[in-house]
């Protein structure tokens, strides 16, 4: 299944809508956008395997240019929106990208990419003279390439925990661009997806992120029209379900919260009857929330655990979920180890760093230290997430390893607190960090985003502090409450806690220096 086969069958059938404009590309003009494009980096020098760089916020080109993309067997590299520009120098020199294609959105930005990367094409959408987008599409036929190959993505991580890393996929099995793709059957057998072009998908994350990216073009496979957010607002995300009578969505669990933060009235104001199936995964979500998301919109709630690597998958359907909640589901892609500080197996119901076994294992590019790092002595991959499965085969998850937090020798969890902080009816969002302490090494800090922030302050504090008690050893409980109007999280729900506790530690040193 690909889109040249519904190209071919229902040349005006919808591929994209714009949620918020309502603009319409039928997956006739799709084809024939990612043939010019595929074009044109055939006339741009551009052969199977170089780097295409796409800085682009969410619009009716993205998707097309990652067809294009994927028939010119180019490896694609998006770069998130909210990067700096040095930081987007660094991805563009790091993967000897020899094209980034843009928009005027980023024009703030682009003097300065251009001073740092001077031999570096670009294309802009609406950019001016030889930069314009469209106008060098025009000079290509909309005709398919003599040499078609499929094109992969080198997605680089969030940059976390450091430096982001570039995700180099094992090669294609298969040269042939309409093979069957794995994620294909991933979402029919395993999701429910239906294969007869009939399901209406809305996407509400940025589409330079993996999920997003990697579920908008298994649905185009599938001959699915995906219904685009511009940006993500709770109430207009319901009002498009209604809008588009949407069928299935993927989600992260920050939009969970923020539509359930939203006022009964409004909540009930749309009608979701169409809604079928939600996906969600990419961060933790609290059980209190994601059972109060099941009441909502009913057993429709599928989650899955899986990273940008691509080398394994969990997921649970939300019947599943009741009965063990908290779970993130069974393994429907790789065999999943769990295994101790020795690298030996544990037995069920034991912590430990999780593990993949696949046949294709990925690769950190120009980074074969981050990638031994990663590595298993038998081969296997992790991600760096620590959790345990129980009897009955269902995964866990407890945190991130380089998440943990040791204060007093004691190892603390910062998700458990998270979880716990978010479910209060004034917390919009949390961040809990480890902070450098003289006494016990790290001191637990909880930043919080309170959804009115006038309330920010020792009372609302207090009142965190007695909300927690009750479910918290002492040794877990924050030792400062720092409130903010908002927390450094992407839009693909991922946290940048790198950022709150490098701010920390550059306090720490600051103060050690005055001391």
């Amino acid at each position: 299944m690909h889109p040249i086969t519904h190209a071919q069958a229902r040349p005006d059938h919808p591929a994209i809508i714009m949620a918020g404009t309502g603009e319409t590309v039928t997956y006739g003009e799709m084809d024939a956008y990612a043939n010019r494009f595929a074009q044109l980096l055939r006339a741009h020098g551009l052969k199977r395997g170089d780097h295409v760089a796409i800085l682009m916020e969410n619009t009716i080109d993205y998707l097309q240019l990652v067809w294009g993309s994927q028939r010119a067997g180019t490896m694609m590299v998006p770069i998130s929106t909210r990067l700096t520009a040095p930081e987007i120098c660094y991805i563009l020199k790091d993967a000897g990208a020899k094209l980034l294609v843009t928009s005027r959105y980023f024009d703030e930005v682009m003097d300065d990419i251009r001073a740092d990367c001077p031999d570096m094409e670009i294309l802009a959408k609406d950019g001016e003279g030889e930069e314009n987008l469209a106008a060098a599409l025009a000079k290509y036929p909309a005709e398919p390439i003599a040499d078609e190959a499929p094109g992969q993505y080198m997605l680089y991580s969030s940059g976390t925990t450091g430096r982001p890393k570039g995700i180099r996929p094992a090669p294609p099995a298969d040269d042939d661009i309409l093979a069957v793709n794995p994620l294909v059957g991933l979402a029919v057998m395993g999701v429910g997806w239906p294969a007869d072009g009939s399901m209406i998908y809305l996407s509400p994350a940025p589409l330079y992120h993996a999920a997003p990216l990697g579920w908008c073009t298994t649905a185009h496979r599938l001959g699915a029209t995906i219904v685009v957010m511009e940006k993500f607002d709770p109430e207009t995300a319901l009002e498009a379900i209604e809008k588009y009578r949407v069928t299935d969505s993927q989600w992260v669990p920050t939009h969970f919260v923020r539509m359930l933060k939203l006022d009964p009235e409004v909540r009930t104001r749309y009608d979701l009857s169409t809604h079928v199936r939600a996906i969600h995964a990419a961060a933790p979500c609290p059980v209190p929330v994601k059972r109060e998301m099941i009441e909502w919109w009913g057993p429709i709630v599928i989650e899955y655990y899986a990273g940008s690597e691509g080398i394994g998958m969990t997921l649970v359907k939300s019947e599943d979920w009741l009965t063990h909640p908290g779970t993130v589901g069974k393994p429907i892609h790789g065999q999943l180890h769990v295994c101790g500080p020795d690298g030996e197996e544990v037995p069920a119901g034991t912590d430990g760093l999780l593990y993949f076994e696949n046949e294709n294992i990925p690769t950190y590019h120009n980074d074969p230290e981050k990638t031994a790092d990663a590595m298993h002595p038998k081969g296997w991959m992790t991600l760096g997430d620590i959790g345990h499965v129980d009897e009955d085969g269902f995964l866990f998850l407890t945190d991130r390893k380089s998440h943990m937090i040791i204060s007093g020798g004691v190892n603390i969890y910062p998700q458990e607190i998270e979880n716990l902080l978010v479910t209060h009816d004034k917390v919009m969002d949390a961040a809990v960090i480890g902070a450098p302490c003289p006494d016990f090494g790290e001191k637990v800090v909880a930043v919080v985003q309170p959804i009115d922030m006038g309330e920010a302050g020792e009372t609302l504090e207090a009142e965190l502090r007695d909300f927690l008690a009750p479910q918290l050893a002492k040794i877990k409980m924050p030792k400062l409450f720092d409130f903010r109007e908002q927390l450094p999280r992407e839009a693909n729900g991922k946290l940048y806690k790198r950022e709150l506790r490098d701010e920390y530690a550059k306090k720490a040193e600051i103060e050690a220096e005055q001391a």
